[in-house]
């Protein structure tokens, strides 16, 4: 599969304005196991599916930063990132019952050294580490997939 084969999913703004369309930081949190990679996805809360963490801009902090302060809240993670973007996705945040916003994630490589057993979300999210296929298999949203399948952490290196 190429990039050129992806399906991108279109925003869905009936109800809003080009400018309603909100940007969240996502942290692809991996590890190295037996020289091969894996990806740590976490649950939603509300509709328990996988997901990477991911948030809203921070005051003062950079969009990696934002990533991997998510990773600490949502997941425990303990770990070093770096300012490169990997990739973006789209999805809708469903914020009520009936309501939700279009948001547009930038996700960040976070290299994990370590998880807390004691987290902001603790008792609110699983958390379950993958090879990037499997994970990419486990998401719903496809260009999240794309850059779960194509992750490569030897990439970061330099």
């Amino acid at each position: 599969m190429t990039l050129q084969s992806i399906k991108q999913l279109p925003l869905s703004l009936q109800a809003a304005r080009k400018t309603d369309v909100r940007t969240q930081f996502a942290a692809l949190c991996y590890r190295i196991t037996r020289d091969k990679p894996e990806v740590l996805l976490i649950t939603s809360r509300t509709s328990r599916r996988w997901i990477v963490p991911k948030g809203w801009p921070m005051d003062g902090k950079t969009p990696c930063q934002c990533a991997l302060q998510e990773a600490w809240e949502e997941a425990g993670v303990r770990g070093r990132t770096r300012d490169l973007c990997l990739g973006l996705f789209s999805y809708h945040k469903a914020i009520g019952p009936e309501q939700g916003v279009p948001c547009v994630a930038m996700v960040y490589p976070v290299k994990v050294k370590g998880l807390a057993a004691d987290f902001p979300e603790r008792g609110q999210r699983r958390r379950k580490w993958f090879r990037p296929r499997k994970a990419a298999e486990r998401v719903e949203e496809p260009e999240l997939a794309e850059i779960l399948r194509r992750f490569d952490p030897k990439l970061l290196k330099g």
